[in-house]
């Protein structure tokens, strides 16, 4: 699969521009703040019908606009595609697929693949559980999407039960019924999701490992644990003797929504130990073992999305990773860089056929 064409409206700082890609290796450089990130973030939306950055569609609305329409044209296999974002403020969202509306949002996740690979994602392995739990659930929502369907369900009886817990002011015996309602609910969801992540990172910490030692030369093991409470318990059983501590604190302390991922070398927490090098060799094999585990899935290439991730990080490092880009992972690549030259320069040095350009306020500098 690969993107062939790119129309931007009132997207971010694009008042309006057309895009034509390169099939294999696309590379945009200029200062910051200049699009280069709005742009990749552009092809992100196309695939999962929301911003990676911004969870707001206003703030991704350009300035002093009330919409914004995306447009992109897309090769998969002998099939041409062409995907349509059409969003108008405080109102519902238009996405079509060679001009059919799409239904449901959800139901379009996982028809285009892809891998967001960008600067601030270094904060899921520093920072809390969630940014890692979302990681998780964006790989399984593009290959499965009853996980996706149980993932919405569940968080909208957690959401009603957390709202209802807040509400409570008492421990009447009406009150504990509601309660028995959404704890029975969350059953079904809860088990489905959970055996979804066990059988998820069976396959893909293996394919870490690979990858991480290729890209990191270095002798230490990473690793990753899953820790969740229906490990042990099941969810009836973990929600019924957290209800006490829930009454308290008006919150549902028990369930999927509190698993976590560890991530280690040599068996001690990385975020501890690891150098910042480390660290964003660490993600960088996270990130591109999600694109093994999606192409495995699907059967398709998905689209690599690389914005300014060679920041800090030493020359022969940079060469040895593009070049392992290039050889393993055959997908059509993205790459944003804050240096004009670096990667265009390697890309040459390895005969590598790809797309230069660069990005001024909003604009494709051709």
């Amino acid at each position: 699969m690969r993107l062939t064409r790119l129309i931007l409206t009132n997207y971010k700082n694009y008042e309006w521009e057309e895009f034509n890609f390169h099939p294999v290796i696309n590379c945009f450089t200029g200062l910051n703040g200049m699009g280069k990130t709005n742009l990749l973030d552009a092809i992100y939306y196309l695939s999962m019908t929301k911003s990676y950055i911004h969870s707001n569609d206003s703030i991704v609305t350009r300035f002093n606009t009330d919409f914004f329409r995306l447009e992109g044209h897309y090769q998969r296999s002998d099939n041409q595609d062409k995907i349509v974002a059409k969003v108008q403020l405080n109102k519902p969202k238009i996405f079509e697929v060679n001009a059919q509306s799409v239904s449901k949002m959800s139901s379009h996740i996982g028809y285009l693949p892809i891998v967001f690979i960008a600067p601030d994602d270094i904060s899921m392995i520093m920072e809390g559980s969630e940014l890692r739990r979302k990681f998780v659930d964006n790989t399984l929502a593009q290959t499965d999407p009853v996980y996706l369907t149980n993932l919405m369900l569940y968080n909208r009886i957690l959401f009603q039960r957390n709202t209802f817990l807040k509400q409570m002011t008492n421990e009447k015996n009406g009150d504990q019924v509601l309660l028995d309602i959404y704890d029975e609910q969350l059953v079904e969801p809860a088990h489905y999701i959970y055996q979804a992540r066990v059988q998820f990172l069976e396959q893909f910490i293996p394919v870490f490992h690979n990858i991480y030692t290729h890209i990191s030369g270095e002798n230490e093991i990473a690793n990753i644990a899953y820790f969740s409470m229906l490990s042990n318990e099941v969810i009836t059983t973990l929600l019924k003797d957290s209800r006490k501590k829930d009454l308290f604190l008006q919150r549902t302390t028990a369930g999927i929504h509190k698993d976590d991922l560890l991530f280690t070398l040599d068996n001690c927490p990385i975020k501890k130990i690891a150098s910042q090098g480390q660290r964003k060799s660490f993600l960088l094999s996270l990130k591109l073992a999600q694109f093994i585990y999606l192409k495995n899935a699907l059967g398709i290439n998905p689209i690599l999305l690389l914005d300014d991730i060679f920041d800090k990080l030493d020359p022969l490092r940079v060469q040895s990773l593009v070049n392992h880009l290039i050889n393993d992972f055959k997908g059509q690549i993205f790459i944003s860089d804050t240096h004009k030259n670096r990667i265009p320069d390697i890309l040459k040095s390895l005969g590598v056929n790809h797309l230069h350009s660069e990005i001024m306020g909003g604009k494709w500098v051709r």
